[in-house]
């Protein structure tokens, strides 16, 4: 198309040119497009640039923001403000939020009315923010909407780690658009074997995966290690006596002094999984590329894992899949024909349900940190969250977490940081929302059961004698 007389003859052939989806095209095709159809003769776009959130794919906003004077002479606009989709009070509100950022002067308004208005709910921590979203998904079910109607959105992958195994704790299906299951990433299922053939010398399938986190130690090496504990009764000292091929002589050592230090009833569980790591980084490093971003997944097994009073029941309540059963991606449920939706925000966009819940509406998550370093950054954000919210059609939760956990600290520590609300839900917009608390129901699950009245059980089994 810079070739003037191809240009014209490719535009000869056109008397139309008809572009769906605008907000999503980048630089290169908005100059092929322009070349095209210098002076706007029969050309038309279509597109929402309230709606516009791929720039990690090069779309350019600017394209429909600057389009009208992109053509001599300038190109009419004709705003479609009538949605179809939601609720008026949900469709206020996501007007709110979006008309701090540049964009074209448009109020969505819809003819389905309703009473409620949608909810912005505070949690004390991710944990209650899990607990409230699985306790509303299994309410709105019982009045009849499917969990395949009702969605969980945020705003990136690692987000809903809680959330997932609060599903799992609570036997509710679902499946994950945008990114892993966080139990069926490889790294989880890793540490996790780990401590599962800790805690089961017997559990041959976690014994073969952590044995093969070796280098040089394929699956005939790691069955040989199985076959001769076996022998010697799972004895944590008789893995020592093994000689591995010489590519794992510098890792064995320690992951024999680690598999015994586990295995030792005396060891509190109260940072188990951070020896567990102290041995297997390497091995992540060495096996995984984006280590660094994997180890986050592990800052949040750590986190989980300090809500459970032994490991037994920590690895019971994850009801894992065998390790080589699901690979290392994830998949539609096989178990249930219903099954709630999680997805980021981005896969989510031409979407619907009845019920959406968003995650994690604090600054740092929505925007994220790590996509507000420029105004256009913001605004693409502002976007992101408008995008969200429009995809309910009657039921809308915001959660807002009140405060989350360090990620690196001792294991005995408790250290959090408070969480601001996102600055894309200012007190201008609050009226807008029925404001919630979530009670902190779930903290109790995780506490050992300890009777009031002392009770002496050999006492009462000897009277069973008598």
């Amino acid at each position: 198309m810079s070739e003037p007389a191809v240009a014209a003859e490719i535009s000869r052939r056109f008397d139309h040119a008809l572009v769906d989806e605008y907000q999503d095209t980048n630089r290169l095709q908005a100059e092929i497009l322009l070349v095209l159809r210098p002076d706007g003769s029969g050309l038309t776009v279509v597109g929402d640039d309230a709606q516009s959130i791929y720039s990690f794919r090069a779309a350019a906003v600017r394209n429909i923001l600057h389009f009208p004077g992109s053509v001599s002479p300038p190109a009419a606009v004709i705003a479609l403000e009538r949605n179809y989709r939601s609720t008026q009070p949900i469709l206020a509100a996501a007007n709110a939020v979006i008309a701090g950022g540049e964009r074209f002067a448009k109020t969505l308004y819809s003819t389905k009315e309703s009473a409620e208005l949608p909810y912005l709910v505070s949690a004390e921590d991710e944990a209650v923010q899990a607990s409230y979203v699985a306790d509303h998904v299994l309410e709105y079910r019982e009045t009849g909407i499917a969990l395949k109607r009702q969605a969980v959105l945020f705003r990136a992958a690692h987000h809903s780690d809680l959330l997932e195994i609060e599903l799992g704790r609570r036997n509710i299906p679902f499946v994950k658009y945008g990114g892993l299951k966080f139990l069926e990433a490889s790294h989880v299922k890793d540490v996790l074997a780990i401590l599962r053939w800790a805690e089961n010398p017997r559990d041959a399938v976690a014994g073969l995966r952590a044995i093969q986190l070796h280098p040089g130690i394929g699956p005939a090496t790691a069955r040989n290690v199985i076959d001769r504990l076996s022998h010697e009764g799972f004895a944590a000292t008789a893995l020592a006596r093994f000689r591995p091929p010489a590519a794992a002589f510098a890792a064995w050592p320690g992951f024999c002094r680690m598999i015994k230090h586990l295995r030792d009833v005396g060891t509190p569980w109260t940072g188990q999984i951070d020896q567990a790591r102290e041995w297997y980084q390497p091995q992540l490093e060495r096996l995984y590329d984006y280590a660094a971003a994997r180890a986050g997944d592990l800052d949040q097994l750590e986190q989980i894992a300090a809500g459970y009073v032994t490991r037994e029941r920590f690895l019971t309540e994850l009801t894992l899949d065998p390790p080589d059963a699901s690979g290392a991606e994830a998949g539609r449920p096989q178990l249930d024909e219903d099954y709630l939706i999680l997805s980021t925000i981005h896969s989510a966009k031409g979407q619907e349900w009845d019920a959406v819940f968003v995650l994690n509406l604090v600054d740092g998550c929505i925007p994220s940190d790590m996509a507000s370093g420029r105004p256009e950054q913001i605004d693409e954000e502002r976007r992101l969250l408008y995008v969200a919210m429009t995809r309910a059609r009657e039921h809308l939760h915001l959660l807002q977490p009140l405060r989350f956990y360090f990620t690196h600290q001792h294991r005995h520590d408790r250290g959090h940081v408070m969480a601001p609300r996102s600055r894309f839900l200012p007190d201008e917009v609050l009226g807008l929302f029925t404001r919630r608390t979530a009670a902190p129901n779930c903290a109790a699950d995780a506490m050992p059961l300890r009777p009031t009245v002392p009770v002496d059980i050999s006492a009462r089994l000897r009277a069973m004698w008598n």
